[in-house]
């Protein structure tokens, strides 16, 4: 598509700018909480919330905790909450058999959220690295990342997560093959309704580090991950990932980091047209939380704007750590007024009605009436 316009002064694009209905009208993305994930950590204990201080305003919670933080998502309108355990080092070994430990933190915790808050979406993380005692991702023998030995370990983990109650896995190894052997060891167990979030197009970054704190992974990690997530450099081989991934049975695709990488997910998205998601890193949220807590920036501002970002550049979700916040400043935005909700409402009937239809079925049916009244 080409955008036509007049040269100037018979065009003038400030025209578009001069208030917030005509912002509004020509306003081409939108926002909504329906569009986040929450990524939790879960901690060993009862009633502990342990501050991670590369993170300001991020802790490890306790299961009890995490249900409450279920709870308090679905009551906001997050539609899904992820969940990364923080495993006692006394628990990792070079065959990570914790991994797949039916009663480790990962698998207990869906079942504690479901038990409560059992129409929320609850996405688990397949990867060896919480439970591995040299930090990787998959199993190491004499210092080289074993794949295919891995795949088998990645789908016993896999398989216990989704009889503990997981809608999404999300398998972040970046092993060679992991959608496919995945998807039909569920396929063959009865989980064929589980959904898998490829992590097709993740980066070996610099912006991993306050993650790795809050699960426990720096300080065993010996080495880097280059030799199986992605070059910085590279944008054609994240195609092909993708590409292959979602030959494999991935259901969704996801770009790690995010703000880094929002020409990936442009790309990504008009390639493959798949339900395309980001994530925004520990190191992404600790910039701007950091910033905004030393005065620097407007906190809620940029939070905003660089979730606005990722749905710009055509993503379907971001996982971020900061849902709740975003999701009452969202909801704020509506009350006060920058989202006029009657005018909305009734805009949106009208356009059936201008459509050609000749009844909506609707949820405002009741605010409707009692407008037209």
């Amino acid at each position: 598509m080409r955008p036509i316009s007049a040269p100037f002064p018979i065009s003038r694009f400030r025209r578009l700018r001069q208030t917030p209905a005509l912002r509004a009208l020509a306003q081409e993305n939108t926002l909504s909480v329906g569009d986040l994930i929450w990524p939790v950590f879960v901690r060993d204990g009862v009633g502990l919330r342990e501050p991670i201080a590369s993170m300001p305003g991020v802790a490890r919670l306790s299961v009890d905790l995490v249900v409450r933080a279920a709870e308090e998502a679905a009551a906001l309108g997050i539609p899904a909450i992820c969940l990364f355990p923080y495993t006692d080092p006394t628990l990792k070994t070079e065959d990570c058999a914790e991994a797949w430990n039916p009663d480790n933190l990962t698998n207990r915790a869906p079942r504690a959220i479901k038990a409560v808050v059992p129409d929320i979406a609850v996405m688990t993380d397949v990867a060896l690295d919480p439970y591995n005692a040299n930090g990787h991702d998959g199993l190491v023998r004499n210092g080289v990342i074993l794949n295919d030995e891995t795949l088998e370990a990645l789908v016993r983990q896999a398989l216990v997560q989704a009889d503990s109650g997981a809608d999404i896995i999300g398998p972040s190894d970046m092993m060679d093959g992991g959608i496919g052997a995945l998807r039909q060891a569920l396929e063959v167990a009865g989980h064929k309704n589980v959904v898998l979030m490829s992590y097709a197009a993740k980066y070996a970054s610099a912006f991993y580090g306050p993650f790795r704190d809050a699960v426990g992974a720096s300080g065993p990690l010996k080495g880097d991950k280059k030799t199986y997530q992605m070059n910085a450099a590279n944008s054609d081989e994240a195609m092909r990932l993708i590409e292959r991934d979602l030959a494999e049975g991935a259901d969704m695709v996801m770009v790690k980091p995010g703000m880094p990488y929002l020409d990936i997910i442009r790309r990504a998205k008009d390639m493959f047209g798949a339900p395309t998601y980001a994530y925004q890193v520990s190191g992404e949220y600790a910039m701007i939380r950091g910033a905004a807590d030393r005065g620097w920036i407007d906190g809620e501002k940029a939070m905003l704007e660089s979730l606005m970002a990722f749905r710009r550049a055509g993503c379907d979700g971001v996982l971020t750590y900061f849902a709740p916040e975003a999701a009452r400043a969202i909801k704020a935005a509506a009350q006060n007024g920058w989202l006029d909700h009657d005018k909305t409402m009734m805009e949106s009937m009208l356009a059936f009605k201008r459509a050609g239809a000749d009844g909506v079925l609707t949820y405002f049916a009741r605010d409707i009436a009692r407008l037209l009244k």
